[in-house]
């Protein structure tokens, strides 16, 4: 019997796939705005290299005629997008081995707490912005419901669930420096900046730091997936081999008892 060959597309054998490398193109690019959204964001904040924590009051009136704040308010929460990206390229480095489990749970919280963070953009920064076309008497007036939605009264309680997001990416760095799938340090630099970043308002010097840690962090990771390199590290490759040896070991013990 002679094997008939299939005929090849032209351009199959040495053109990588587009659709590919847009992915690839653009999951790297979110690795790197997202992190530098969040610097900008902080930066714009007043009063950034003091640390005290704000009542709902001071919030409300921060935010009150600052269109520089009140874009970064809305850059955020169009980078709850670019967190998603983030949190599932996390997790699809972590499939199997030993961070497998990490990778799942971490990034179903980290997507979750996305979402929330969104909410929390929307209901407590974007309305600001439209509160800029009233007087000040019909602001002041306003005060007390805005206090209320601000101190998260009713449903808005919800909104806590954005601390999700930081616990989440933080599980996923500890699954990472477990299955040893990127070097320790950058490793420690995404969980020192996804715990950090979860400072209150008032401190937002800290959450620059944090965010200039992720980028620390996160560029590299860009950097290879931009260039096209492998992403799997020597320790990642030993830990999966360790975990499929321990699975083969399971199945053939199921098949012979």
């Amino acid at each position: 019997m002679t094997a008939t060959a299939l005929p090849t597309m032209p351009g199959t054998l040495n053109h990588p796939d587009p659709i590919e490398r847009v992915r690839r193109l653009g999951t790297a690019a979110a690795l790197l705005a997202m992190p530098c959204i969040f610097l900008f964001a902080f930066v714009t904040h007043p009063g950034l290299g003091s640390i005290r924590m704000l009542e709902p009051a001071d919030l409300i009136l921060r935010a009150r005629g600052n269109p520089v704040l009140q874009f970064a308010h809305a850059l955020v929460t169009l980078n709850t997008a670019l967190l998603v990206v983030v949190a599932l390229h996390l997790r699809s480095l972590l499939r199997v081995g030993r961070g497998a489990w990490a990778g799942l749970v971490g990034g179903a919280m980290a997507v979750l707490g996305a979402c929330l963070l969104a909410a929390d953009k929307g209901a407590l920064c974007l309305t600001m912005s439209a509160l800029d076309a009233v007087d000040d008497a019909t602001f002041a007036a306003m005060m007390p419901g805005l206090t209320a939605i601000f101190d998260k009264q009713g449903w808005v309680v919800l909104v806590w669930g954005m601390v999700l997001l930081p616990l989440g990416v933080a599980v996923q760095a500890i699954g990472l420096i477990r299955a040893r799938q990127w070097p320790a340090w950058q490793g420690a630099a995404l969980l020192a900046g996804s715990l950090l970043i979860a400072a209150p308002d008032g401190m937002e010097i800290i959450n620059a730091t944090a965010a200039l840690a992720l980028l620390v962090a996160l560029a590299p990771q860009a950097v290879r997936l931009a260039r096209g390199r492998s992403t799997t590290t020597a320790g990642s490759a030993a830990s999966r081999c360790r975990s499929c040896r321990h699975r083969l070991a399971a199945t053939t013990v199921r098949q012979t008892s």
